[in-house]
């Protein structure tokens, strides 16, 4: 059988378009650890060429596909403008559909995506998280687990430190005269493992004029990273369904925004939703970008702190927010901000890579801790979830500890006035 069916395979026009200049090589996370030519960019697209002419999908093609992180640091790098990430999405969905995976995988990945993607499910299990973290009960099952099981291990050390749950109110109003109606993304993980820095979020807003109207739910980044399109298609469309009548709609998870500044593309083909998700890519925001765009009206507060900030790929790579945090956080009056060697390398979260993908996920994770670490900062910040919960683990393994913290929680901590003991 061909590696790919009819429906939406690799663009062959898109994968002329790589003259494998080598350009991408130094930008690869897998690469840069391996030295691997199909473990790069290029050797992939390579691969997809060969499925694209007719050669099955083999299980070393396979293995080559599910290493990429995705962190599109080689759209960037590439001279030649080569959409590797339109690709690997659609590669990774013809894999979906077509490879047959063992089943003890089939069963993990099914764990993942039964739960992750529900608030609902998530939060049931915040509970018993919590009584299983006071406890102190993974020092004592770290080790067995790891070699019983490293995915379940993976997944059990990436578990953030849960403290009280911040619900958000439906509709919080604008501060002074109304800039803008915000229709903020509350999310799936980070609603109920990251609710102070929806919370936050809220605040800023709020602060610089905004009116927040809130909204559940996942928005199938988690699912369309791995190729589980039509999954992805239905969280966006209950994410359109959510925003109707706001000016902007804001996400605050750096893969969350990228998937939804996607939507035009991922449900081109629904007559139903096709405009109306055109029309919501296109007001999607990251929070540093609407807040950049807006400019400040809330007085900044001193913080006295030494910063550095790490970029999460799928705000720098996916959606080219560099700038916006950088400057936001250089608004702060005392903030030294300080920036991380090898920032353009993934640390290795990547949706859930970490977790499907645990050695080498921890090999970047500790190789981004040690970056953090030589900035000599006292707080790590950075726009994603899921790099504060890699990179946490990454700095525990080594026997340090840095404070960490989303962006809009330091602007939060700077516009009340808080002291820098409440971030570190």
């Amino acid at each position: 059988m061909p590696a790919f069916d009819a429906v939406d395979p690799p663009r062959r026009d898109l994968i002329d378009d790589c003259v494998h200049c080598g350009f991408c090589l130094p930008s690869c996370p897998t690469y840069v650890l391996w030295g691997e030519e199909m473990d790069s960019p290029r050797g992939r697209i390579h691969l997809m060429k060969q499925g694209v002419e007719g050669a099955p999908l083999s299980d070393a093609m396979v293995q080559h596909f599910d290493a990429c992180l995705g962190c599109l640091a080689c759209v960037t790098a590439c001279p030649s403008g080569v959409r590797y990430d339109r690709l690997i999405e659609a590669t990774r969905s013809q894999v979906e559909r077509q490879y047959p995976r063992p089943l003890r995988d089939r069963l993990f990945r099914a764990l993942i995506f039964q739960l992750f993607p529900y608030p609902r499910r998530l939060r049931a299990l915040r509970g018993p998280l919590r009584l299983y973290q006071r406890t102190g009960l993974s020092r004592l099952i770290a080790r067995p687990l790891a070699r019983i099981a490293p995915r379940l291990a993976a997944m059990e050390s990436l578990a953030p430190p849960l403290g009280p749950m911040h619900r958000l109110p439906e509709r919080v109003p604008a501060h002074g005269t109304r800039r803008a109606t915000v229709g903020l993304l509350a999310g799936c993980v980070q609603s109920v493992f990251f609710s102070p820095v929806n919370a936050a979020t809220a605040r800023v807003l709020a602060a610089e004029g905004c009116e927040v109207v809130t909204g559940q739910g996942c928005c199938g980044a988690l699912s369309l990273h791995v190729g589980r399109t039509e999954e992805a298609r239905r969280f966006a469309r209950g994410v359109v369904d959510t925003f109707t009548g706001v000016d902007y709609v804001v996400a605050n998870v750096a893969g969350c925004g990228s998937s939804m500044k996607e939507y035009a593309d991922l449900l081109h083909d629904d007559p139903a939703y096709a405009e109306r998700a055109a029309e919501l890519a296109a007001k999607t925001r990251d929070v540093s970008e609407l807040l950049a765009e807006l400019g400040p009206v809330a007085p900044r507060h001193p913080l006295p702190i030494t910063v550095a900030y790490h970029d999460a790929c799928h705000l720098s790579h996916g959606q080219g927010i560099r700038r916006q945090p950088r400057a936001l956080l250089r608004g702060i009056p005392g903030l030294d901000l300080r920036e991380i060697a090898e920032s353009d390398i993934c640390c290795g979260s990547a949706g859930v890579y970490n977790l499907l993908q645990p050695e080498p996920a921890r090999e970047l994770g500790e190789r981004k801790a040690r970056n953090v670490l030589a900035t000599g900062a006292e707080l790590l910040v950075t726009a994603n979830p899921g790099c504060l919960m890699q990179i946490r683990a990454a700095l525990e393994r080594t026997g340090n500890r840095v404070a960490l913290a989303h962006v809009v929680e330091v602007l939060d901590a700077s516009i009340r006035g808080l002291p820098p003991s409440a971030l570190v």
